[in-house]
Formats: structure tokens, C-alpha cells, sequence
């Protein structure tokens, strides 16, 4: 009974001290280095340990085959892993410290000792090869789902993941201008093409910072929050909303908005066309009507917004408007601003035509025109520049739309300032916020490049400030 005890302890101790480095080898890399190794495309790693593995096993079968030989114990040594560690592979604990003949069994004995051991050996090493055999298979499965993973999957996850972090101001790199928290939007847009609005919008506000901070531009993107300036921005307490008029880029419309925010009409197609631009009925108060402290809290606190356009296809559409067809009939415009520009702008002394663009160009190019525009008052705000409108490097605006891109931002602007679900921007016609190159050019033809060059050198803030190219085609 002894001898027998003594076998399956052996055989037990011999199956542990041969696996079970094996299995913790595997082990180890894979619970230990797979998170890094693998996520990294890093496979190499895994040669060693499967080659050790391998030769734990191949040292067991050489000594099982010696043994057979032999036909009994013999005392070859077992190597573990890197061969750290030397154990007889032929031995029980108390075979290390006694003889053979101090056990006191006969030749028959030790037969019979054998035989019971040899079953019993081949059974531990039938189980623990099983086991091995699953083992690798799990491994095999793992190794292959994660080696033959798409990688345009992963990277579509990663590019997702940074476009929808970056508005946030964790994403940020130390480089970054950094934006007050009022400015950042907290709508949050739809997938698919959508996706990137944000960034447009995000990217406006921090070209009109870098600019406004260029010296060699401060005269031409500065100026003072004057009542000029106040006049411009309506309210709208309700919805705590600012928003300052640039006209010739929609702004009726958006006024339409907010007289209907403001509660004046239950809806825009109710109000009309003569209430809109009188701002004694439409009820759309002025940021200047409130007090210096009130004003300071409703800039700083409320959502503010302008929308711009291409500047120079702006002076083309308030010529058109207030010169050519004068819709809305305001003889002010050609019975006292005309005239005025004419007597003093006009090379051609004997001609008798109405106001010419040319002549508008001219006086809108020259460095003194602001002694007409005190004599023209309030009726110059169709062809100043943006920056004496809404002063944008003085107030910190919360989104800037554009009229090119108007059928995007003015569903982005409603969501950004949380009315979307209680007004929607009029239908607006197809194609007439397109940028039309040949307009342009035909009504600066036949201009000086000296008057061409002189308008932009006064609208240059604009063009810079809000991203839009230098008409070269113009000036060259």
C-alpha cells in the first residue's frame, strides 16, 4: 500500500511540476501582456513562451521513452521553463533519501509496484494532455478573432470618437486657443455628415479671436461698443437670445423669428411686411433701450449670434436694393444719399445719370467718408463694415452663420439657442445663397483697380475676420 500511495504522489507531483510552468506561462502572457501586446498589432512576444512550453513537453516524452527502456525508475532530470529548476523525474520524496533495499520489497514487489504506477501514470498524463489540447484551442481562438478584427472598423471608431470629443474642451491640445464656456455649443448633432457642423462652427469663432489679437489689424477689426453699435442687437428676454442685425444677409427673416419668439405674432406668416422693419410695432426691443448694468448681464449671459456674407457681393446687393429697385420705397435713398455721393464722388461732371456703382465704390473706398456718413445717419448701417455693426472681437458671439451656408445654420443656430421646437427659419429659395462670381465681376468691370483696391483695404477686417478669400480676380 505503501508503494502504491508513494506511485500516485509521484505521478501527481510529476504531471504538476512538468504543466504547470507550461500553463502559467500561457497564462501570464496572455492575462498579463495581452491588453498592450495585442492592441498594439504586437504578436512577437508569444514565440518564447510556446517555445518553452514545447520543450517542456518534448524533455517529458524523451524521459517517458528513457524509462520504458529501462523498465524502471530512472533518475533523469525534468527541466522547468528555462531549466530554473532540476527535479528527479523518476522519484518519490522519500526514494530521495533511502535506498532500495531499505524499503524492504522483493523483486516481485517492485513488479507489481511498477505496473500499478505505470497505469496510473497514464492516466494523469492522458487528463493533462486533454487538458493542454483545450487549452491551445482557446488560445488558437483568441489569437485568431483578434488577429483577423477589420482595422477600418477600429479606426472609423477612433476618428468617430475624436470628432464627437473635440468640441469638448478635454480634446484640446495645449496649442488650441481656448473658448470661454459660453461660447461652446451645446447642441449635440445628428450622425453622418452632420457630424462635423460643430467644428465649422467652433472653428469661425476662433479664426475672428486670432485675428482680432493681429496689431497690424486692430484699426480695421476693433471698435468701441458704442450706442451705434447697440442699436443693432434686438432682445429677446424671453428665450434670452441676442442677436445683432447686419442687413443684406436675411436679416428680415430673422427678425420675422423673433418677433414671433417675443410673442408680437403667433406666427411668421401672420406678421406683416411693414410691421417687421418698424420698431415701433414689431416689439423687438434694443440692447441700447436698457441700462449699463442690464446690458453687461444680457451680453454676458445671453446667446449671441450675426450672420455675414461675402462682403464685397453685400455692397453689390444693398446698391441694388436701395438705388436700383428701392422695393420698399425710401426716396431718402435717391433723393438725399444719391445725390450726395454724385456731387462728390462723380468724375464726369456732365452726366446726368442716376448714381452709378462706380460712384458708390468711390465713396465707399474713401478714407473720408465718414463726413458723409454723418450727414447720411442711421441709413449707412446697409454698407458699413460688420466690425462697426456687431463689433466682434469687443463681444464674445456664440455662433456666426453664413449666408452661403444659411440652409445648415440656420437649423444649427435655432438648436444651439433651444427654440427649434417652437420656430423654424422660412423656406429659402434655391440658389439665392449661392456666391455668384460673375455678378461680382460684372459690376466691378470697368472699375479702376485703384478704387477696387482702396474698397478692400477698407473691408479687409471683414474678409479676414470671417474667412473669406481676397478677391484677387479683382485687384489683379
Amino acid at each position: 500500500m505503501e508503494g502504491t500511495q508513494n506511485s500516485d504522489n509521484f505521478a501527481f507531483f510529476q504531471v504538476w511540476i512538468f504543466f504547470f510552468p507550461s500553463f502559467f506561462q500561457v497564462w501570464a502572457f496572455f492575462f498579463l501582456k495581452y491588453p498592450t501586446c495585442f492592441l498594439d498589432g504586437d504578436l512577437v512576444g508569444l514565440g518564447p513562451h510556446v517555445s518553452l512550453i514545447s520543450w517542456d513537453i518534448i524533455w517529458f516524452f524523451w524521459t517517458r521513452m528513457g524509462e520504458k527502456k529501462e523498465g524502471r525508475p530512472t533518475m533523469r532530470r525534468g527541466l522547468w521553463s528555462c531549466g530554473l529548476l532540476v527535479l528527479p523525474a523518476r522519484a518519490s520524496p522519500r526514494s530521495w533519501q533511502r535506498p532500495h533495499a531499505e524499503r524492504g520489497f522483493g523483486a516481485q514487489g517492485r513488479s507489481a509496484e511498477w505496473l500499478a504506477f505505470d497505469n496510473m501514470h497514464h492516466q494523469w498524463l492522458l487528463l493533462a494532455a486533454c487538458f493542454w489540447v483545450i487549452f491551445m484551442f482557446m488560445v488558437a481562438s483568441k489569437f485568431i478573432t483578434l488577429t483577423f478584427k477589420d482595422p477600418d472598423v477600429y479606426s472609423a471608431k477612433q476618428e468617430l470618437l475624436f470628432l464627437t470629443a473635440v468640441p469638448e474642451d478635454a480634446a484640446r491640445s495645449p496649442g488650441e486657443t481656448h473658448f470661454a464656456e459660453e461660447l461652446k455649443p451645446t447642441g449635440k448633432m445628428p450622425l453622418g455628415d452632420q457630424l462635423v457642423q460643430p467644428l465649422v462652427y467652433m472653428q469661425r469663432l476662433e479664426l475672428i479671436r486670432n485675428v482680432c489679437r493681429e496689431e497690424a489689424l486692430r484699426s480695421l477689426s476693433h471698435t468701441a461698443i458704442s450706442k451705434f453699435v447697440l442699436d443693432r442687437i434686438f432682445v429677446c428676454d424671453k428665450h434670452r437670445i441676442l442677436f445683432c442685425q447686419t442687413p443684406k444677409v436675411g436679416n428680415t427673416q430673422w427678425k420675422k423669428v423673433l418677433i414671433v419668439l417675443n410673442g408680437a405674432f403667433p406666427s411668421i406668416e401672420e406678421i406683416p411686411e411693414n410691421v417687421v422693419h418698424d420698431h415701433e410695432k414689431n416689439g423687438l426691443p434694443r440692447l441700447s433701450s436698457f441700462s449699463n448694468e442690464e446690458i453687461q448681464m444680457r451680453l454676458k449671459t445671453y446667446f449671441k449670434f450675426f450672420i455675414v456674407r461675402d462682403p464685397f457681393e453685400r455692397l453689390i446687393s444693398a446698391f441694388k436694393d436701395k438705388f436700383v429697385h428701392n422695393p420698399r420705397f425710401e426716396p431718402w435713398y435717391r433723393h438725399e444719399i444719391a445725390p450726395g455721393i454724385i456731387r462728390k464722388y462723380r468724375r464726369n461732371r456732365t452726366e446726368t445719370r442716376g448714381i452709378q456703382f462706380e460712384d458708390f465704390v468711390r465713396y465707399l473706398g474713401d478714407p473720408n467718408h465718414r463726413w458723409l456718413d454723418l450727414q447720411f445717419g442711421d441709413h449707412i448701417i446697409h454698407w458699413v463694415t460688420y466690425v462697426e455693426l456687431c463689433a466682434p472681437c469687443e463681444i464674445r458671439y456664440s455662433v456666426i452663420g453664413h449666408h452661403e451656408t444659411l440652409e445648415e445654420d440656420a437649423p444649427y443656430i435655432l438648436k444651439e439657442a433651444g427654440i427649434d421646437h417652437l420656430v423654424s427659419y422660412p423656406t429659402i429659395p434655391p440658389g439665392i445663397t449661392v456666391y455668384n462670381k460673375t455678378k461680382v465681376e460684372h459690376y466691378f468691370l470697368g472699375i479702376s483697380k485703384r478704387d477696387i483696391r482702396r474698397l478692400y483695404a477698407r473691408f479687409e477686417g471683414d474678409f479676414k475676420l470671417f474667412g473669406y478669400q481676397k478677391p484677387d480676380f479683382l485687384l489683379n
